[in-house]
């Protein structure tokens, strides 16, 4: 119930300020909120706008989100470890040394976030320290110290906002042709009505939607291969494999989209709308490298 709440003010919070951001710059410039023009900047301003905002409070709100703990002074040995070895990889990666936390779940899990490279979270599950090998747990840091590297959260924000920016455009666009391929010969008829305009555009946001989730989910596989890569360069490809063999034996995780560091795919539909790529390929990639 808290992530529900915590999601919905956040939420809420964001389309207050971008709806003022929009007034403003629609005043400022004297654009026309009627025309193509501005609805392209509506579209641009909401839909990279949520993208960005969202990025920059990622670290606070997946912090709040799974409870993750931040080291600030290591209290025992494993803690010792995990902030050394997160030091030693982002100093191999040649990045700034990110914020290291630890989240209490059962499940072998981690996750990367944050706004850029040098400003950076990375957190540990329990479960995954608790079973797995230091060398293995040491791949999944590498893991996600590669995705910070490799600027996959600045990444895949500019892909989501690109296509949130097509699906708001496209979706008013077409709920226009609509309205107007029902209007009347008589000038008086005015068409669809208000309500009926919006509901057609809420289906259609829907529709795009979930084509463009398709989009972003393809780059997200791809970026995870990278990450793997990465991983395995940092401490060695058979650590980086025992790692993705460990985590297929065990129950799928239970956190969702980016904060999910691995997980096991269903069938294919579901393949399509995945975030991260089957354990089996992950691991067959790895042993062709």
């Amino acid at each position: 119930m808290q992530r529900i709440i915590l999601f919905l003010i956040t939420n809420i919070a964001v389309m207050l300020t971008l709806s003022i951001a929009l007034s403003i710059i629609f005043s400022v410039f004297g654009i026309n909120t009627r025309g193509m023009g501005g609805l392209l900047i509506m579209a641009a301003v909401f839909g990279f706008g949520g993208s960005f905002i969202s990025l920059l409070m990622s670290k606070w709100m997946a912090k709040k989100s799974v409870g993750a703990i931040v080291i600030e002074q290591p209290s025992n040995s494993t803690e010792q470890w995990l902030v050394e070895t997160v030091r030693r990889h982002a100093k191999q990666a040649n990045i700034g040394m990110p914020e290291v936390a630890i989240f209490n779940s059962p499940e072998m899990n981690a996750f990367a976030t944050g706004a850029n490279k040098n400003n950076a979270l990375v957190a540990v599950s329990a479960g995954l320290l608790n079973n797995m090998t230091r060398d293995e747990a040491e791949a999944v840091i590498g893991h996600e110290i590669s995705h910070i590297a490799n600027g996959d959260m600045v990444t895949l924000t500019l892909i989501q906002g690109v296509v949130n920016t097509f699906v708001i455009f496209l979706a008013r666009v077409v709920a226009g042709i609509i309205a107007n391929a029902t209007r009347s010969n008589d000038q008086q008829s005015s068409g669809l009505g208000g309500f009926a305009y919006f509901a057609i555009v809420f289906v259609l946001e829907m529709l795009f939607g979930i084509l463009a989730s398709m989009v972003v989910a393809w780059f997200s596989r791809k970026r995870e291969f990278r990450a793997d890569a990465g991983g395995a360069y940092l401490t060695n490809k058979q650590a980086m494999i025992a790692a993705l063999e460990r985590l297929k034996m065990s129950q799928e995780s239970r956190l969702e989209g980016s904060m999910m560091a691995f997980g096991i795919n269903g069938g294919k539909l579901a393949s399509l709308f995945a975030s991260h790529p089957p354990l089996d390929k992950r691991i067959q990639a790895l042993r062709n490298a």
